[in-house]
């Protein structure tokens, strides 16, 4: 834990500076809370600048939601080719993207496609995981709950396999978090039981795409990232009891950090 307390030391050092943009593709109808759940991890980690861009029928929700918060958006309901170069020109603006969250509904090409567009590292998380496992994840992070790796074991056989052939990194959010990377997998050491509330993995996916956004490697951003997480829950837990909710855990990142 020795290198990752220098890495967090490190962070809070650099405050003042250059601290990185994060561009989050995110959310829907029936899920219009993700895309400022995840930008408000990003913002609490250390981002400077967080934008999120959604359909337009949240734009207003998500625009209202967290001040903090950058908000575009793209016409109709679901993301679909018409908001694939929109998102590539965001890209060119942030320093790491995310796309996923509660993305309901979205055209599978086009998801697979803004995935090889984009340059920057770029988390892979919820629903955007089985479409772009047909993209280059040579610059990405999967984030799967232990309930949305099914199609990563059954293209690959293991996760290990998966992250060999692809040169993607993984984040395996549950029980347990672990990381993959190489072949190889390592156990988080931090966490609690309040974790599994409803959030949690959207919270990951900021924390992570923050550290990438502020030059991180990708193993090392995975691996800060689930301990941040984790020492943040238990944080939180310890405060708020067995109603702990994301955004507890979210706005005890700096103290974590700290």
């Amino acid at each position: 834990m020795g290198r990752l307390q220098r890495t967090l030391s490190n962070i809070s050092e650099e405050t003042g500076t250059d601290n990185g943009r994060v561009g989050i593709v995110a959310g829907a109808i029936e899920y219009p809370n993700q895309p400022a759940l995840v930008g408000r991890s990003s913002l609490r980690t250390g981002s400077d600048h967080v934008r999120a861009f959604v359909a337009d029928p949240i734009y207003e929700i998500v625009a209202s939601h967290e001040p903090n918060l950058l908000v575009d958006r793209y016409a109709g309901e679901q993301f679909e080719e018409s908001a694939v170069e929109r998102t590539r020109e965001m890209s060119e603006w942030a320093d790491a993207l995310v796309i996923g969250p509660g993305l309901v509904d979205a055209d599978e090409d086009a998801v697979r496609e803004a995935i090889d567009t984009v340059e920057i590292p770029t988390v892979v998380d919820a629903l955007a995981i089985e479409p772009a496992l047909e993209a280059d994840l040579s610059n990405a992070v999967l984030t799967p709950s232990s309930k949305e790796d099914d199609a990563i074991q059954e293209k690959y056989g293991s996760l290990e396999t998966f992250t060999t052939e692809t040169d993607a990194v993984i984040t395996l959010t549950g029980d347990v978090d672990e990381i993959v990377a190489d072949g190889e997998r390592e156990l988080n050491e931090t966490g609690t039981s309040a974790l599994t509330v409803a959030g949690t993995g959207d919270t990951m996916a900021g924390i992570i795409a923050s550290l990438l956004g502020q030059g991180m490697e990708r193993y090392e951003a995975a691996e800060l990232g689930a301990w941040i997480l984790g020492k943040s829950g238990e944080l939180a837990t310890a405060e708020y009891g067995p109603g702990v909710l994301a955004t507890d855990v979210i706005d005890c990142i700096p103290n974590t950090i700290r």
